[in-house]
């Protein structure tokens, strides 16, 4: 009994180390420019082979080590040789996106890639900790873990136009979230203790830490332009990426990742503002934050304005929000000039 059950697994800690390998260099490694010449359709289908094939591969494993008898030695090895080239084989693939399809679709694929590897490493640490010949919980788990790692193929934006749409998207909805809380926090500050009666003795009304004063309320108004115009930003260059955006010319491609890379640094800076919101208000601290969320907001604007996403028919509204952000930034500095 216990020779062979040792046996079997030590193929499953090679293929394991093969497996953690190839991780490590999926993360860290940037691959070459992929092979000329580049055919965006080719990629995709052999990605979703690939993928359906290491899916397939997770079942048989699962499947072998579910009930007795263990597979043998032999079989073992056969077992494991499929998942190590179902797992190389997806990494080949990846490795021939070139960066210059894009680095924000790069990044989502590469996501991809990793999580089916790491599926996989976590379905053979099961295995190989599991009680011998009984399928457990965490088994039909990992199992369950590859095959949802392996169907988001499907999901995947097929080029760079799609992926910074979809990475917009993501970041509207972080910075609408934002927004509605600090909306819901000034109005419930309006008086956080109205609920309990005035009492002297309690001297909540001196208490600088927990309610807004009148001019951190005006203080506060103009950050919270700031923080609409990001929301507004983002909607508006979001609707512009959709409308206009191509991924067909390397410069276009390029824009696009400007684009994705700057908006993604909105989303911490109203974050960081709206912290420093809170009471008891610092003045200079919201008007530090408050001024790094406005660059942040004049370079997206600056970006989307200079690239193929704004024709004459957008410079409206970049325009407008241009000037809502200054309008905002320049009341935040009169409002706190008195605390410099």
């Amino acid at each position: 009994g216990r020779p062979a059950a040792m046996e079997a697994r030590e193929p499953l800690r090679d293929v394991r180390g093969a497996l953690r390998a190839v991780l490590a260099r999926l993360r860290e490694g940037e691959p070459g420019e992929g092979r000329e010449p580049f055919e965006l359709p080719r990629f995709w289908d052999a990605l979703g082979q690939t993928f359906l094939v290491t899916s397939q591969e997770a079942t048989k494993l699962s499947l072998a080590f579910s009930r007795p008898p263990l597979p043998s030695a032999e079989d073992c090895r056969k077992l494991c040789e499929d998942v190590q080239n179902a797992i190389l084989a997806v990494a080949t693939v990846y490795y021939w996106l070139p960066k210059g399809q894009g680095t924000t679709l790069r990044k989502m694929v590469r996501d991809a890639t990793t999580e089916v590897v790491e599926g996989m490493i976590q379905l053979t640490d099961t295995i190989l900790n599991a009680p011998v010949e009984s399928l457990s919980q965490e088994q039909l788990i990992s199992t369950g873990g590859v095959w949802e790692a392996c169907e988001q193929v499907s999901n995947l934006p097929r080029d760079n136009q799609a992926a910074v749409v979809s990475a917009l998207a993501a970041c509207l909805g972080v910075v609408k979230d934002a927004v509605e809380e600090m909306e819901h926090a000034l109005v419930e500050g309006q008086d956080p203790y109205g609920d309990i009666m005035e009492d002297e003795e309690l001297g909540f009304r001196g208490n600088r830490d927990t309610y807004w004063s009148e001019a951190d309320r005006q203080l506060l108004s103009s950050c919270m332009g700031l923080m609409k115009a990001s929301k507004a930003c983002l909607k508006k260059v979001l609707a512009a990426v959709k409308a206009h955006g191509k991924a067909e010319s390397p410069e276009q491609i390029a824009q696009l990742d400007d684009l994705a890379d700057i908006a993604n640094e909105i989303s911490p800076s109203v974050d960081e503002l709206a912290l420093s919101m809170y009471p008891p208000v610092n003045p200079l601290a919201v008007r530090l934050n408050a001024a790094k969320l406005a660059s942040v907001l004049k370079k997206v604007l600056e970006i989307a304005k200079t690239s193929h996403v704004c024709p004459p028919s957008e410079e409206g509204w970049v325009q407008f929000l241009t000037g809502a952000v200054d309008h905002n930034m320049n009341k935040v500095k009169n409002f706190t000039q008195g605390q410099l």
